[in-house]
C-alpha cells in the first residue's frame, strides 16, 4: 500500500557518494553494471541474468520512476564521485498500516570492498524513517548471501530468525535470514561508528 504524502524527490549526498531517483538517461550504465556483475549480484537477484538487455534496464528504469510517482517504492541510483554508476538502492513492499518497508541493496562487482552497500543502505533507512515516517525496516537476505547479511548488521539491524522458503533464487525457494531495523538501531549503530572513529 502506498504511503500517503510521498516526498516528490530526493537527493541524498553522502561522500563519495550520491543517491538520486532512476532516470531515463541511466539505462545504459545500468546495462553495463548488470552484465559486469552476473557473477556477484546475479547470483542472488533474479532480475540480474545474462539476458538482461538494454530494454530490460529501460524497462526497470520506468517501474522505478511509476512506483516511485505512486508512493509505492522509493529506488535510488548511487553514484560515486566521478557521477559512474555504482548500484541501487531503495525500499519497497512498503505497509502503510503498519508503516514498515523491506530494504534492498546491490552493487556492481568492480565497487566490492569500499563499503558503498552499507553507506547507502544506511542513508536510505534514514531517508525511509525520517522522510517517509517508517517504524521498522527490514532487510532479507538468502541464507548463503553473506555479503548482505554484514551489510545489515554493519547499519545496525538485527537478526531475528531464518525464514525457510522466504525467496525465490533460480526457481528455486530457499531460506532467507530476516532482519529487523528500527530507528533507535540506526541511530546506536552510527553512534558506535562515530566512537569507533574518532578514537
Amino acid at each position: 500500500m502506498p504511503l500517503q504524502n510521498p516526498p516528490g524527490t530526493a537527493e541524498i549526498a553522502i561522500p563519495p557518494l550520491a543517491l538520486r531517483p532512476w532516470r531515463d538517461d541511466d539505462a545504459q550504465a545500468l546495462h553495463e553494471a548488470v552484465q559486469e556483475s552476473l557473477g556477484s549480484v546475479g547470483r542472488w537477484l533474479q532480475w540480474c541474468h545474462a539476458d538482461y538487455d538494454l530494454d530490460a534496464a529501460r524497462q526497470r528504469i520506468v517501474v522505478c520512476k511509476q512506483g516511485w510517482d505512486a508512493g509505492e517504492q522509493y529506488a535510488f541510483a548511487v553514484l560515486d564521485a566521478t557521477g559512474r554508476l555504482a548500484g541501487g538502492v531503495g525500499l519497497n513492499q512498503l505497509d502503510e498500516r503498519n508503516m514498515r518497508g523491506n530494504l534492498g541493496y546491490w552493487m556492481r562487482t568492480s565497487v566490492n570492498g569500499r563499503g558503498y552497500a552499507t553507506h547507502a543502505a544506511r542513508a536510505v533507512a534514514l531517508f525511509g524513517f525520517e522522510a517517509l515516517g517508517l517504524q521498522r525496516i527490514e532487510i532479507v537476505a538468502a541464507t548463503g548471501n553473506l555479503a548482505s547479511q554484514r551489510c545489515a548488521e554493519r547499519i545496525g539491524a538485527r537478526r531475528e530468525g531464518i525464514a525457510r522458503g522466504r525467496v525465490l533464487m533460480h526457481g528455486q525457494s530457499e531460506d532467507a535470514v530476516v532482519y529487523g531495523l528500527l530507528p533507535v538501531d540506526l541511530d546506536q549503530a552510527a553512534e558506535a561508528q562515530n566512537a569507533a572513529t574518532s578514537s
